[in-house]
């Protein structure tokens, strides 16, 4: 029987896909902290971080395609905004689910931004990890239409942040990439930020700087991951991030797996798998 090869791209998927699920947690543990905080606090540590790996790596931190990048910082924004705040406003299983659409939206849009369409047998894999996520939501009264609307607009902006980070591949360093992440998110939301201000607790300091740390790994694997293999490759790895939502749900927050979604989970990681293996490698 041969092996199951897990590529590079796949790899730095699934860790970004976990760290971003600690993350999770971090947001979710702090909702009584505004979220649009946490996201400038988020951004402030990613900003240093990358200065201090790109000036040691001795690397401009000012990249080459400015007018993508830009865009891929503010689309990445309006994404991580939106999305903290469906994280405390919903349980997190449901918030996790909305944002785990973006692997769809990504695929769709690779195939008009970077002429990469994924094979038709894949679409069938999408589906499957798709009804798998339904499964694991179902309907939820707690989950307003607004709070409905504003996830899946976080996951449209991941999927357009994605693509773009795929676009610059062969133009910009993954640290460059990430760098101007933060770079266009501290003036703008940093500047709402101190207008409004809400003064953390020491336990809070101590969980916005894990939350800072967990998602800067993130961001650096996932961006990793982008460049190194096609959006329809690795995409729907991100499913897998509701499964450690549900773990993390249950054994933090005390969320109740009910027995529909450990069929949505089996969905979920059989899509995943039969996508990779169906890729393309050209």
């Amino acid at each position: 029987m041969s092996k199951l090869h897990l590529s590079d791209g796949v790899r730095y998927m699934l860790i970004a896909t976990f760290m971003f699920s600690l993350m999770q947690v971090g947001v979710k543990w702090l909702s009584h902290i505004p979220s649009y905080e946490i996201v400038t606090f988020r951004a402030v540590i990613s900003l240093v971080v990358c200065w201090v790996l790109l000036k040691r790596a001795k690397i401009s931190p000012w990249g080459n395609n400015k007018p993508l990048l830009i865009a891929r910082g503010l689309a990445g924004t309006v994404a991580l905004t939106l999305f903290f705040y469906t994280l405390q406003e919903m349980p997190l299983a449901s918030a996790a689910t909305l944002q785990y659409l973006s692997p769809i939206f990504t695929v769709i849009i690779a195939g008009v931004m970077l002429k990469e369409p994924p094979r038709p047998i894949q679409w069938l894999f999408f589906v499957v990890s798709f009804v798998g996520v339904v499964m694991i939501k179902g309907f939820d009264p707690r989950v307003s239409p607004l709070d409905v609307t504003l996830g899946v607009c976080a996951a449209v902006g991941s999927g357009i942040a994605y693509n773009i980070i795929r676009k610059v591949r062969n133009d910009d360093h993954h640290l460059v990439v990430v760098f101007y992440f933060p770079l266009v998110t501290v003036p703008i939301i940093g500047t709402y930020t101190a207008f409004n201000w809400v003064m953390p607790g020491p336990v809070d300091w101590i969980v916005l700087l894990i939350i800072g740390i967990c998602v800067t790994i993130a961001q650096i694997y996932m961006t990793r991951a982008y460049q190194a293999e096609r959006a329809a490759n690795v995409s729907n790895f991100n499913y897998l991030g509701v499964v450690f939502a549900l773990a993390f749900g249950l054994i933090i927050f005390g969320e109740h797996i009910e027995p529909l979604a450990l069929g949505g989970i089996g969905l979920i990681v059989f899509g995943t798998l039969m996508s990779s293996k169906y890729r393309r490698r050209d």
